[in-house]
């Protein structure tokens, strides 16, 4: 018979205590594959506890396949060898610590992550504050498959006074993330559609298109942009595309090219333009760029923005802008869907935005981030890296690109820079398919670089390109 002590259990309850007695005994062998467990009735007996008590102990134990009964028969131990089999791992403290060390030592000038002190995390806390106090109503209603109207005019607003986009709130679409809202046009668009992406690229919007089964070409650029030959010769039928700062070159696609690629669109039913103005707030001399949106009067530019690279990178907050007659069949096909960014992140941010603190911070930021390029780049420049160095595209976002004069391979490059402590990544990386082609043009994504940083990346290249 079994014998257990309710003594000390702490916290838990008797049923899960006796669960975890159970559990520890078949775990180490002290119960053997195919042995009978005591009746309830006899085990509570002998226990002193309540038949209910095990009877929801033996039912926790059946659910995660410990143990399982035959009707009439009693309750038997499970073949858990599979179980068994799997090595426990153990992760001490100091273990974790040492991983944190290391990963804190590499720099990262891949990533963007928004720093702790440029997060208003005092406004947003007051924000949500208020949220809470005065839109309890309206946090308990499900919102619109489109996201809550008063963001959708924030939106709107914002998009009107910064771009000079003019669009109704009921064109907007919020979710979260843009990865998500890409999977919405595919169905908006249809699984049948031919979907064309810049090469080089950025990896992941190929990974979401082909992720969903449809075809997905990938189309070079020159200097000025898609090329409008092999768009042509493609026979695609939408084109996604970030006129306004390519990743990862860097260019921007001019005017003359943009008017081209409109003329494309319309010269087919069923053609469209995936606009991504994934950083257009960064542009750090002149105006922003005009979106394509703006030029656009036959309705084939799906405009497309992102709150996680002006705010972080951890806000999943996206919208997409459809023309007039895709509102009205993605209300009619894809209205099913909820929207999946919750009420109360959306209060907030309509809040932000239109309380003016949206225009502020974009404001402070673009300064920030203009002062850590001009910092880094004027120590590039007056290092011993300039002689051998090209800085290019340093107008725009959040990423510029560094020339180097080395006769490493890209990827050789990069793997010694990592085993540096500088993680680093070349436009060759970027190509759908391996090339040997080596560009010795790397991405510098100087968001996430510190001060005290940027003489250990200056340090970091010079040994590397000066290197015996």
């Amino acid at each position: 018979m079994l014998t257990y002590s309710f003594a000390n259990i702490g916290s838990d309850s008797l049923y899960e205590h006796l669960y975890k007695c159970i559990k520890k005994d078949i775990l180490s062998k002290n119960i053997s594959v195919g042995d009978k467990l005591p009746s309830k009735r006899s085990l509570s007996k002998n226990l002193g506890i309540s038949v209910i008590t095990v009877e929801n102990a033996y039912a926790q134990l059946i659910s995660e396949g410990y143990i399982y009964s035959i009707p009439k028969k009693g309750f038997y131990v499970a073949d858990i060898t599979a179980i068994s089999r799997i090595p426990e791992i153990i992760t001490p403290a100091d273990s974790i610590i040492s991983i944190e060390t290391i990963s804190r030592k590499k720099i990262d000038m891949i990533s963007n992550h928004t720093s702790l002190d440029n997060f208003p995390f005092s406004i947003w806390a007051k924000l949500m504050r208020e949220v809470l106090s005065s839109n309890q109503p309206e946090l308990m209603i499900n919102s619109p498959c489109g996201g809550i109207l008063k963001l959708r005019n924030a939106i709107a607003r914002h998009l009107r006074d910064y771009r000079d986009i003019h669009v109704e709130p009921i064109q907007i679409i919020v979710g979260a993330g843009t990865e998500y809202l890409y999977s919405l046009l595919v169905q908006l668009l249809g699984f049948d559609k031919i979907y064309a992406i810049e090469e080089p690229g950025y990896q992941k919007i190929a990974q979401v298109y082909t992720s969903h089964h449809v075809i997905c070409k990938h189309i070079p650029i020159d200097n000025q942009g898609i090329s409008i030959s092999e768009l042509e010769a493609s026979n695609s039928d939408v084109l996604h595309l970030s006129p306004s700062h390519h990743f990862p070159s860097g260019i921007i696609t001019p005017i003359s090219r943009r008017y081209e690629l409109l003329g494309w669109a319309s010269k087919k039913e069923g053609r469209y333009i995936i606009e991504d103005d994934y950083d257009s707030e960064f542009r750090m001399v002149g105006k922003p760029i005009p979106s394509m949106q703006n030029i656009d009067l036959s309705e084939k530019v799906i405009y497309m923005n992102t709150f996680n690279k002006s705010l972080s990178s951890t806000i999943r907050i996206s919208y997409m802008v459809l023309p007039m007659h895709l509102i009205n069949k993605f209300y009619k096909d894809l209205s099913f869907y909820s929207c999946t960014v919750s009420n109360f992140e959306q209060y907030t941010l309509a809040r932000f935005i239109d309380e003016g603190y949206f225009e502020k911070h974009i404001n402070r930021m673009r300064s920030y981030y203009h002062t850590k390029r001009d910092n880094l780049i004027s120590k590039i420049t007056s290092s011993r890296l300039n002689k051998y160095t090209t800085i290019l595209e340093e107008d725009s976002g959040l990423h510029f690109i560094l020339d180097i004069k080395t006769d490493m391979k890209d990827d050789e490059f990069c793997e010694l820079a990592l085993r540096s402590g500088l993680k680093i990544a070349s436009i060759s990386d970027f190509y759908a398919e391996p090339s040997s082609k080596n560009t010795h043009r790397f991405i510098v994504n100087y968001s996430s670089i510190s001060e005290e940083d940027t003489e250990r990346v200056i340090d970091i290249l010079s040994a590397m390109i000066f290197r015996k």
